[in-house]
């Protein structure tokens, strides 16, 4: 009874999680329970799209980054420009940044900062817009990377990277009312704190990017910590 009103108690807190989500962050609390034994006492069900990968970017994920834009709007109808450069092997956003004015100039700048001292990948995935000008080429030479476009209306080929810009999107931007460029830099901030250390994984055997413990049930009853405000919870267990 215990664990079924903690489903709920979850499912009803983050109305956004699908079963698979719910699962991970239970398995972290010392629950071990099926994705359907979850899908069934949730109090709202949630279906997840099948992940579909080239063989390229299975076996070389850990050689891999990734970039790519998205936007959103301000509170006064601005179009602000949001940079992410993932790294695949475990889903970590290296750098992210906000613009309102990107230029080839600064996404070269932008990925020189996010790969310092040699540890840019060997790849670099990346579609063919053309703000990837020339400045941004030679920012991948000098850095050493193989240059990886997509090929025209295949945004598939960098669904890594898609994928991240599709759950910043629904689990923080659209939920948010953002008003320039520096709210914006400390909400997805806070929300890739959260995402990195605490979010769990399907594609990382439930676990975070930055890695997680699991707490078992001796550890203490299960605590719960806001995140944007209560967007996302922080599930833990706390000592009595």
């Amino acid at each position: 009874m215990e664990t079924i009103e903690l489903i709920r108690k979850i499912s009803l807190e983050n109305p956004e999680w699908g079963a698979a989500h719910i699962q991970g962050e239970l398995m972290m609390l010392g629950y071990y329970l099926s994705v359907s034994t979850v899908a069934k006492y949730m109090v709202r069900r949630r279906g997840r799209p099948n992940q579909n990968w080239k063989t390229f970017v299975r076996n070389h994920l850990h050689e891999i980054g990734a970039i790519d834009f998205l936007t959103v709007p301000t509170i006064t109808f601005k179009t602000l420009y949001i940079f992410i450069v993932l790294s695949l092997d475990r889903r970590r956003v290296v750098h992210f940044h906000v613009t309102r004015h990107p230029t080839a100039d600064w996404t070269a700048l932008q990925l020189t900062q996010a790969f310092p001292f040699d540890t840019a990948p060997r790849y670099l995935i990346r579609d063919r817009d053309q703000i990837y000008g020339e400045q941004v080429l030679k920012a991948i030479q000098n850095l050493d990377m193989e240059d990886k476009p997509t090929s025209p209306r295949s945004p598939w080929q960098n669904g890594y990277c898609e994928r991240m810009v599709g759950t910043l999107k629904r689990e923080c931007l659209n939920h948010m009312i953002i008003l320039n460029e520096r709210h914006a830099r400390r909400i997805i901030g806070e929300f890739l704190q959260y995402y990195h250390n605490d979010r769990t994984h399907q594609g990382l055997g439930q676990e975070s990017p930055a890695g997680r413990e699991i707490e078992p049930p001796e550890n203490g009853p299960v605590k719960s910590r806001p995140i944007l405000g209560g967007l996302h919870h922080r599930y833990y267990r706390e000592a009595a």
